[in-house]
């Protein structure tokens, strides 16, 4: 089969033929009728975050199950079905509590792992989904109703990880939240989900204003603003420009930030427009450090939570959601490429040339 590989030392991805996966006792395969492309999985690549190379990446994906293992309680050849990708011990205090992202074992299939010990699920599933099958162990499959598409249910994973950050945020009713990095895969989905958490105000941050507008129109009936950073003024990083023009626009301060921000000074000054015991809650993996002195978040009673992943039972409830109708996703997914077209749709999502907010790969 077709499948996208990564290999030590190697700068760029490439499409390589190797064997269709065989299922163990307890492993179904499935065969991939949509998997997702990730925006972070190059940056995590070159941070050395996947313990395991070579590997075929993606840990979105969707489709059918084409072979089941002989003790596979539960499914059948046919079944149409989501690979959930955190591989966690499910022994833990934090597996047994809806916290599981919180794991000391937690890696993704196809993707990366956090910590340093031994993670023996990770070494044997460590082989992704952007490919024409998966092997997966059974109970990391969840069945995808018949009024949900393949497209919509290989990106459940991501519209889990807003509706995590969400949660986290802990809101209060009819809240103002700010969301950083908006136009991209994650901003969209929390843009997406507001109405479901009584949002009653969205500011969304990006670099374009034209990209900005497109988004807000996600938002519904919910009143919203926009901040481009490219029509701030030029100094605004090192002047503090994005934290003024928030508390212009919002003077008694955000109920939250839901950022996702990969790098720069967006974050902390985002941070700045917080409301007294207002949350930032982070998931943009930034490595720019914090320049904000503790006692500032000690007088306006912030928070700072960071969020690595969603958990199972948000992935479940984007589930139900999307079966019942009160969620609609189908608007999110803006590219679509076949699996021969892999490499140029990663290096479309590294360049950042066009918007996308969410891509999806076909085998």
């Amino acid at each position: 089969m077709l499948a996208l590989r990564a290999h030590r030392d190697a700068d760029e991805l490439v499409l390589e033929e190797v064997p269709v996966p065989e299922p163990g006792p307890l492993d179904v395969v499935v065969k991939v009728a949509s998997a997702g492309l990730a925006p972070g999985m190059m940056r995590l690549l070159q941070m050395g975050a996947f313990k395991h190379l070579p590997t075929t990446l993606g840990h979105e994906a969707a489709g059918t199950i084409a072979a089941v293992g002989g003790d596979v309680p539960g499914f059948a050849v046919g079944d149409r079905v989501r690979v959930h990708p955190n591989l966690n011990c499910g022994r833990c205090e934090y597996c047994r509590s809806d916290r599981d992202m919180m794991c000391r074992e937690q890696s993704m299939l196809g993707h990366a792992a956090f910590g340093d010990i031994a993670m023996p699920l990770y070494n044997e599933y460590h082989n992704g989904g952007i490919a024409e099958y998966v092997r997966i162990p059974h109970w990391l499959a969840d069945r995808v109703p018949e009024s949900v598409g393949f497209d919509v249910a290989a990106k459940v994973h991501d519209i889990a990880n807003a509706l995590r950050a969400l949660k986290c945020a802990d809101l209060p009713s009819a809240s103002t939240v700010v969301v950083t990095a908006a136009t991209g895969t994650m901003g969209t989905a929390t843009v997406r989900l507001a109405g479901h958490f009584g949002i009653a105000r969205l500011v969304l941050v990006g670099r374009d204003a034209d990209r900005l507008a497109a988004v807000a129109k996600l938002a519904g009936g919910i009143s919203t603003d926009v901040v481009a950073l490219d029509e701030l003024p030029g100094d605004w990083a090192v002047t503090g420009g994005l934290t003024r023009r928030l508390r212009e626009l919002v003077p008694a301060g955000a109920h939250a930030v839901l950022d996702y921000i990969p790098d720069g000074p967006a974050t902390a000054q985002a941070m700045g427009a917080l409301a007294t015991g207002g949350a930032l809650v982070h998931m943009g993996a930034n490595t720019t450090p914090l320049q904000l002195p503790s006692i500032a978040l000690m007088i306006n009673c912030s928070r700072f939570v960071g969020t690595r992943a969603c958990t199972r039972n948000d992935a479940q409830e984007v589930l139900r959601l999307l079966e019942t109708g009160a969620l609609v996703a189908d608007d999110l997914i803006t590219h679509r490429f076949p699996l021969t077209d892999a490499v140029k749709a990663v290096d479309l999502m590294q360049r950042r040339a066009e918007p996308m907010w969410m891509t999806v790969v076909h085998p």
